[in-house]
């Protein structure tokens, strides 16, 4: 069937035509086949033959039906976006959603009946630490989820974070004029990161010590996102310090258990490294104010990394997902700090804020214990 896609690669141009976009190329081609996925979505929901699965997962992405009516369909079947650059950015960004819950099988039916299981089971249980010590034996082995399990039951609850990703990544503020929309957009996709919490149940964050700490974690890191918007007028000390508390959030989260002193000398060798790199372009207060702050980052990524084991019986996704979460972490703060310090870093910015949003998903999802994702798949597969 022959699609036609019309002018919606121009409407961040049009949203926002102030600004300049350094990866407006990558922008257009992302959004060129948005808008041809978004003409196949629109024709198979009308076409009477659609297949019904299309049908459902579009039917379940909230506002999907709204987005497509106000877009028509030509005699051809391609769809006609709206004019309203408003209207056509949210057609996209809507269905692009359903797209993504048509990639997760099993994530439209049921999705509601197994979260209130997955809640009633988060109160009758205490939650074990993330670095409490892996069950070995048949027990490990059912406790075993995979990457690919995790990412079907978790996925659709991170869509809002991906998207407010994406609109950082493509207004791209400039740095040199700060103001509280670039906090907010800057601060955004950890406002996510709040949602997928909760939208796991206040039950799950009070019978969790660990995701209620890293909840915690995720508030200070907003306020410390806001806080280096303005660096340049005196506020980057405020943002060190709100880090520094989240770090220390993070690594009581994933406790003391078990101590992998090898793991401890490795991260401890490593910061003092990157400690010796920056401290002949330190100065003043910064001398000791950035020397704790690379104890403390090095501290949590050894709390992170302790439980990992990639290999044997031990395997878990929280610990995966907390170690990788650290090393994204410690390599956008290891930028920051020579770009700020010692010499001016290419794609500096680019190379910070990826890995910090990064870092925050991956450590976010390092509360989700592998036995709901096991119940949740074992249930779904029942039903």
């Amino acid at each position: 069937m022959p699609l036609k896609v019309s002018g919606l690669v121009d409407v961040i141009r049009v949203a926002c035509p102030e600004y300049e976009f350094p990866f407006m190329p990558l922008v257009l081609r992302l959004v060129r086949l948005t808008c041809t996925l978004s003409a196949l979505a629109s024709s198979l929901i009308r076409c009477p033959s659609a297949p019904r699965a299309w049908k459902e997962v579009l039917g379940a992405v909230p506002g999907a039906r709204e987005a497509l009516a106000t877009a028509s369909v030509t005699s051809r079947g391609s769809l006609r976006e709206p004019r309203a650059p408003a209207a056509r950015a949210a057609l996209s960004l809507t269905l692009l959603q359903a797209y993504v819950v048509a990639l997760l099988p099993g994530s439209v039916s049921r999705r509601g009946q197994g979260q209130s299981r997955s809640r009633g089971r988060a109160r009758a249980q205490p939650q074990p630490t993330l670095g409490a010590v892996a069950p070995s034996g048949p027990a490990a082995a059912a406790n075993m989820v995979s990457p690919v399990t995790v990412v079907k039951s978790e996925g659709p609850k991170l869509v809002p974070f991906f998207k407010a990703t994406c609109i950082y990544f493509v207004l791209w503020l400039p740095a040199s004029n700060p103001s509280w929309f670039s906090a907010l957009i800057k601060c955004l996709p950890i406002f996510c990161l709040w949602l997928f919490l909760l939208a796991h149940g206040f039950g799950f964050l009070l019978a969790n010590p660990s995701a209620t700490r890293i909840f915690a974690g995720l508030v200070f890191s907003s306020v410390g996102d806001a806080f280096l918007i303005w660096q340049d007028q005196g506020y980057f000390v405020h943002g060190l310090l709100m880090f520094a508390v989240t770090h220390i959030l993070y690594a009581s989260a994933f406790g003391m258990q078990p101590l992998a002193l090898r793991k401890g000398l490795v991260m401890a060798v490593l910061s003092g490294l990157c400690y010796a790199l920056l401290y002949p372009h330190l100065s003043g207060p910064y001398i000791y104010l950035v020397g704790a702050y690379v104890a403390l980052i090095g501290f949590m990524g050894w709390r992170a990394v302790a439980g990992l084991q990639l290999v044997g019986a031990h395997w878990r996704w929280t610990e995966l997902a907390a170690g990788s979460g650290a090393l994204f972490f410690i390599i956008s703060d290891l930028t920051i700090a020579i770009n700020k310090f010692c010499f001016p870093v290419p794609y500096s910015r680019a190379i910070i804020m990826a890995t910090y949003y990064a870092a925050q998903m991956l450590i976010a999802l390092s509360v989700v214990e592998s036995r709901d994702l096991a119940g949740d798949l074992g249930m779904s597969k029942v039903d």
